[in-house]
């Protein structure tokens, strides 16, 4: 029944090989001279060849058609005993569930099969609109009804089947304990989220809805193929957006179809991998578009795409500066990582941390409350990527004072050490190490008594000394020997200060007050006095840091 499928297929399949074969340099290669001629018949071989459904194929197709055809015109059996009535109404019902399985569309099926395995969000992701078809109509079921066998009917099919006098299961031909029709409000309900979905209206006539779900499905598609071009190679993303495909897609990002939104938001994503792409969205005043999905999408599944869109955009300097500028733009982001799922969280945070590489925006995610979220996430995530992210966001914010006291604030700071004992990888344990060494440096000896209370943080860090890279071995250094300094300052009854610090730090007097706030509260110990320090400044203690630790060894 698929004939005509299968011949295209191969159609597209032997033309492809000649085009192969067509620009193949066989001169530039060293091949015998009987390849060679191999391959050139080959060649002639797939221009020529022509491939067609055969005759009796074709007929066989056409007769079933016919045949089910007649079935779906509505056959009456008069003057006809009651078996013969049971045998034909159980045969229509067959010759009905057939047609649906004989031209199930293979073409719908296999493109909502390759939505990049994002599809789990919603039940609604993996269904199909087969699905919400009635085996007796083969049309939308608008009140679907479940009967004892457990199949499920449209109420006016199964009704008018009933009432011929059937008593058998139209779909799997068992017998009837009843006649009772049990609504399916879960199934309608997903049925009416998918016609809010994609504007069917469930009041116009079944026609009507049959012709608006395949004039949207021939849209989607499109944008789907756009989407898929745009996937496959860096080639492809040049010519998409040489040939003008960036503006047609913007401008889907305010249609009211969630499906045309996540396939368009989805292919922006995927040409803003390409610089050129990446310009042509900016000039083209993409961005609003863009962080308007990102605020108010249709679907979350569009909210998170439209995140990673910003993380590439703002791997260019002057976009950066543009993107953080804009304003609800990171609380957008902050809001995602609230209501994201794992992926979406992903896409916010390391979005959050491409626009962090311009430094005017950390102080905007710091008022984004951008810190308690990371801390959360630091606490009750089991995804090692999206921990190492958070704390590469931590590890930038903590290099001024403002936010390595937000830090302080939170419980971030036992759960940044509770992380370099666990088996996160490597990079995250290199931002655990340089988050303490800025807490350190920052705040001072508060944080340094609260450290050198715990003995088997030397030990950690004394392992990355051989298992970590080289910028983790060398904080790894500066940490150890701010600890041992505190030790022997505080072995000796000295309150010079151990941590070569950026602003003024007075010692405690008691030690455990300040570590029950650090730990309980999450706030700084009671005698650090705030002050700003400039960037030069943070530049030139850690590498004063760094040049006492190279004399020491």
């Amino acid at each position: 029944m698929k004939s005509h499928f299968v011949a295209t297929q191969f159609r597209v399949l032997i033309r492809s090989v000649a085009t192969a074969l067509d620009v193949l340099p066989l001169g530039s290669i060293d091949l015998s001279c009987e390849i060679k001629e191999l391959v050139e018949l080959v060649a002639k071989q797939a221009r020529k060849a022509k491939l067609e459904v055969d005759p009796d194929d074709e007929s066989a197709m056409n007769r079933v058609i016919l045949i089910l055809n007649q079935f779906e015109n509505s056959l009456e059996c008069m003057d006809s005993n009651e078996r013969e009535l049971l045998l034909l109404s159980s045969l229509i019902g067959f010759m009905s569930y057939n047609r649906g399985a004989l031209f199930e569309t293979s073409e719908y099926h296999r493109d909502t099969d390759q939505t990049d395995g994002k599809c789990n969000l919603e039940t609604l992701s993996c269904l199909s609109l087969e699905d919400f078809r009635c085996p007796i109509s083969l049309e939308l079921m608008i009140d679907p009804v479940t009967v004892s066998t457990g199949q499920t009917y449209d109420r006016p099919s199964i009704q008018k089947w009933l009432k011929s006098g059937n008593l058998l299961c139209p779909k799997t031909g068992e017998k009837l304990t009843n006649t009772e029709l049990v609504p399916n409000s879960t199934l309608r309900k997903l049925i009416h989220q998918f016609c809010a979905d994609n504007g069917i209206s469930l009041a116009k006539s079944r026609k009507k809805n049959h012709f608006t779900m395949e004039q949207m499905s021939r849209k989607t598609r499109r944008l789907f193929e756009i989407r898929l071009l745009a996937k496959s190679n860096i080639f492809n993303r040049s010519r998409l957006v040489e040939s003008g495909t960036v503006p047609p897609l913007l401008e889907l990002l305010d249609s009211t179809n969630p499906s045309i939104q996540e396939h368009a938001i989805a292919a922006l994503l995927k040409l803003s991998k390409h610089s050129i792409g990446k310009k042509a969205i900016i000039e083209n005043g993409g961005l609003s578009s863009i962080l308007s999905v990102l605020k108010k999408g249709l679907k979350l599944e569009s909210r998170q795409i439209a995140a990673a869109t910003i993380f590439y955009l703002s791997s260019v300097h002057e976009y950066r500066k543009l993107i953080g500028g804009t304003p609800n733009a990171i609380p957008a982001l902050v809001e995602l990582i609230k209501e994201g799922t794992a992926c979406g969280k992903k896409n916010a945070v390391v979005a959050i941390f491409g626009l962090l590489l311009y430094h005017a925006n950390r102080h905007r995610v710091l008022e984004a409350e951008t810190i308690p979220l990371l801390a959360d996430i630091l606490a009750s995530s089991n995804k090692d990527e999206l921990i190492s992210d958070s704390l590469a966001v931590l590890s930038t914010l903590s290099e001024s004072v403002e936010g390595s006291i937000a830090i302080l604030q939170t419980p971030a700071l036992p759960r940044v050490i509770g992380l370099l004992r666990s088996s996160i990888p490597r990079a995250g344990k290199e931002y655990c190490v340089s988050i303490l060494l800025s807490l350190c440096i920052k705040c001072g000896i508060d944080v340094v008594a609260v450290l050198a209370k715990d003995p088997s943080l030397i030990t950690l860090l004394y392992s990355l000394l051989t298992d970590g890279t080289f910028h983790a071995s060398k904080k790894a250094c500066s940490l150890i020997k701010i600890l041992h300094k505190f030790q022997e300052t505080s072995s000796s009854g000295l309150t010079t200060s151990a941590v070569p610090q950026e602003r003024g730090c007075e010692v405690g007097s008691q030690v455990s007050e300040v570590e029950l706030k650090i730990f309980r509260v999450g706030g700084p110990g009671p005698h650090v006095r705030e002050r700003r320090c400039g960037r030069d400044r943070t530049k030139l203690s850690f590498v004063e840091g760094y040049r006492i630790l190279v004399n020491m060894f």
